[in-house]
Formats: C-alpha cells, structure tokens, sequence
C-alpha cells in the first residue's frame, strides 16, 4: 500500500484541514485567505498528479486505480475546481462562514476524485456518499434564501434514494460474484461465469445510482433546481465536477462487462437518448438563464453517455468521453462564469441588450454557448465531433442520429438567449461583481477559443495513455 499513489488526495485532505483551522482563527476581513491556501494546495496536488503520468496498474489490495483514465480526470477535477474558488471571494465577501467553504469546496473535490480512481464497488461507494454529502452542503449554502435550501433539499431526497440504489446494486453483485473488486470481477466475467438475470439487475441499480452524479435520467430532477438556487459557484462545481469523476467511475463499471454479455450498452444508450432528449425539451420552456443551464447540463450528461455505451466496440471511446468532458466543462464553467461575474442575475429577460452595457461578458456567455452547441472553431466543437464520430464507429449510427437532432434542437434555446443579448433593449446598468471573476469569466472564454488546436494535438496520441488496467 503505496501512501504515494494517493499522495494527490491526500494532499486535497490536508489542504482541506489547513482551510478550515486558517477559517477558524482569522478574523473575518481575511476569511478569503481560506482561498488562497485552497489554490496553494490544489496546485501542489496537481504537480503531484503529473508525476503520476504514465501509471497503469492498480494499488492498494486492487482498490485503487492507476491509469490514464484516472489521472487526466483528476486532473480535470482540480483545474475546474480552481476555477470555482476564483469565483467564490467575491460571491461570499459578505458571508460569516466564507472561509468554511473551501473545506467543503475541497472535499466535494475529494469525492469526486475517488470515483475517478475507485477500483473497487465499495471504493465507489464511499466516494459517491462523499462526493454527495459534501455536494448537499455546498447547494444549501445560503440558508437564508429559500431556492437555496429548496435546492439543497431536492438534492438530499434524489441522493438518498440513488445511493440506496446504488448500494443495494453493489450488494447484489458482490452477493453473486463473490468480490467487490474490479480485477476479480472482470476475471469471472470474462469466463462467462455468475451471469444470470438478476446480476444484470444488480448492474443497472449500480448504473443508476452512479447516474444520480452525471445528473442523468432518472436521478436527474435535482439538476435545474441546483443549479438554480445554489450559489453560482457551488452551482459551476456541481453541473462539472461529480460528471467528471462519475465518467470514469461509469465507464470503469461498464468495461468490466463483455459487449456481448448482459445487455448493459443498449441500456446506456437508450438512458443517453432520454437524457438527452428531456434536458433539451426542458430547457426549451425556461425563462431562468441558471435553470436553463441546469436541463442543459442534463442534456450533456446524455451526450457524455454515448460514448458509454460504445466502450469495448471502439477503441477511441474512452478518449471520446474524457474529450467531451474537458469541453462541456469549460463551456459550462464559462458561462457560470459569466452569471458570477454579473452578480447572479437569473432571468433570461435581465440578459436583455447586455452586449451594449456589457459587451465583454456577452461575447464570454455567446462563445460558451456556442461551445456547449458545439459549434467550431470552439473546443466544443472537437469533443462533439470525436464524440459522434466514436459512436458511429461503435456501430451506434441511430444514437449518433438521435445526438445531431438533439444539438438542432438546443440551438433554439441558445439562441434564444444569445438574441436577446444582441439585440434586446439595454437596462440603465449593469453591475458586475469583482475583478478576479471577470478574469475567471475570460479565461475560460479564451480557453473555450484557444483550447482547440491544444487539444487537436493531445489526441493525437492520447488514446495510447487511456487503458483501463483490467
């Protein structure tokens, strides 16, 4: 048992620790500092991180992994979770528990890490009640104000019952297979052996309950209402970061299974179809730009598990499924972003004319628009392309069909927004909230623009580096 090859997590942990005793003790004036230790930490976990490039076994007894996979979605999770902290100074400047909040910021980053890593059913376990206890706090945060709490609340009553599924998933197969761990598991598997109905069954409550963190059907209700009334950081953090970790935690769970055994692919993607589908046709009808964004993210979520359901039939999913995910997740993280940095005006209709008053976080909230949309030059544009060309490749044609209708389809509600901010009728004024989140806002809207050609040239041999070590 290595400590080393956790040394990024532990890392996430002690940091965590050293904000909450900074938050503790100072006075409230330099309760930010809690922010500055979190990025100090983030930073040294992720130069711990890089060292573990090139990795592919599994540790610690077989419950934790190793591999490309693994650590580029680490990686991912402490970029975006940086990203959140230069949006929250400003947000919290005025609240008592300001500095508590990195805590949970980091721990919700530590949950979300482990389901990355996590080789073992009850390793996932652990990390999605992590990642889910931590995520309640960070949606309720503002306890004063109703959407908040209401938000926190549905996001409690969906957790309960997804990880309740999710453990009577995991009891099941363990019951039936005899092991919990991923190696043994696909050993069995791949003699053909334990395969019976009710292990299928077992499978599906463990894929639902890893859904409830992609913020999938059918765990997907909490989605809009989060992003809603958490606040806009907590809401950047919670429609990214679990999906990152869920991702990996999913497509792990799903290569253990042969793609001619059980079923579980036709089921993902008949899953990506309704997810998809339901986000888009929501989103259609709202009037809240945060909720917009919230059946948006559930869309995406339907997206990501094509990729899914292609994984062991081409050899580029996996690479498809963490591209796509890097690129929802600057373009989300952008326009969250954007919603910061105008101090969280909500309706679509206070949008209105915002190029004329505010024509830098206009261009910021198009360009992460048309990223999500998936239109080129935007790096968007490369994770739908690599995404829709895997699944054609993975013999999944009408998915990929059903995807293109789905992307017509959000142009309408995105354009709907970018319209009115072009060519609707300006408020007086337009406040915005702090410097470093407008830095935040352009950064990521540079990154969504820039982002491209860097990662035209990481692909090139990345899926070289993504093996699952199974």
């Amino acid at each position: 048992m290595p400590i080393g090859d956790v040394a990024p997590e532990i890392a996430i942990l002690l940091t965590a620790v050293l904000a909450l005793l900074f938050a503790t003790f100072a006075p409230r004036r330099m309760q930010a500092g809690a922010a500055v230790i979190a990025l100090l930490g983030i930073t040294i976990a992720a130069a711990l991180l890089w060292g573990q490039i090139g990795e592919a076994r599994f540790t610690f007894s077989g419950t934790w992994a190793l591999d490309g996979a693994s650590i580029w979605a680490r990686m991912m999770i402490l970029i975006a979770t940086a990203f959140c902290i230069l949006l929250s100074p400003g947000w919290f400047r005025t609240d008592r528990r300001h500095g508590e909040y990195y805590t949970i910021l980091l721990l919700a980053a530590l949950g979300a890490m482990t389901m990355a890593g996590a080789g073992d059913l009850l390793q996932l376990v652990i990390a999605v009640l992590l990642s889910s206890v931590t995520g309640y706090t960070l949606a309720a945060w503002h306890r004063d104000w109703a959407l908040s709490v209401e938000a926190g609340m549905k996001y409690f009553l969906m957790g309960a019952l997804a990880n309740a599924l999710l453990i009577t998933g995991v009891t099941v197969i363990l019951g039936l297979l005899g092991s919990s761990g991923y190696q043994e598991i696909a050993g069995v598997l791949g003699r053909g052996a334990g395969v019976s109905p009710l292990l299928f069954v077992g499978f599906a409550l463990t894929i639902v309950g890893v859904a409830f963190k992609l913020g999938a059907v059918p765990a997907h209700a909490w989605m809009p209402d989060v992003a809603e009334g958490a606040p806009v950081p907590s809401a950047a953090f919670l429609t990214v970061v679990p999906k990152i970790g869920a991702a990996v935690a999913l497509a792990r769970l799903v290569q253990l299974v042969p793609p001619e055994m059980l079923g579980l692919r036709p089921l993902i993607a008949v899953l990506a179809v309704a997810t998809m589908t339901l986000g888009n046709l929501a989103a259609l009808w709202q009037d809240d730009l945060r909720r917009l964004l919230g059946w948006s993210s559930v869309a995406q979520a339907g997206y990501l598990l094509m990729a899914v359901s292609v994984l062991g039939l081409s050899p580029d999913a996996l690479t498809a499924l963490l591209a796509f995910i890097a690129s929802y997740a600057i373009g989300n993280l952008a326009a969250f972003a954007v919603v910061a940095h105008l101090r969280g005006r909500t309706a679509i209709a206070d949008y209105a004319g915002l190029a004329k008053r505010r024509p830098m976080a206009a261009t910021a909230l198009v360009v992460s628009f048309l990223s999500l949309v998936g239109i080129p030059p935007t790096v968007g544009f490369l994770g739908k392309l690599t995404l829709f060309v895997t699944t054609i490749e993975g013999g999944y044609t009408w998915l990929a069909v059903v995807a293109a209708a789905n992307t017509v389809a959000s142009l309408f509600y995105y354009g709907r927004v970018m319209g009115g901010v072009y060519f609707g009728t300006p408020p007086d004024k337009v406040a915005v909230l702090d410097r470093l989140g407008g830095f935040a806002m352009w950064f990521a809207a540079l990154l969504i623009l820039g982002g491209t050609a860097l990662a035209e040239f990481a692909l090139a041999g990345f899926h070289l580096s993504v093996l699952l070590p199974i």
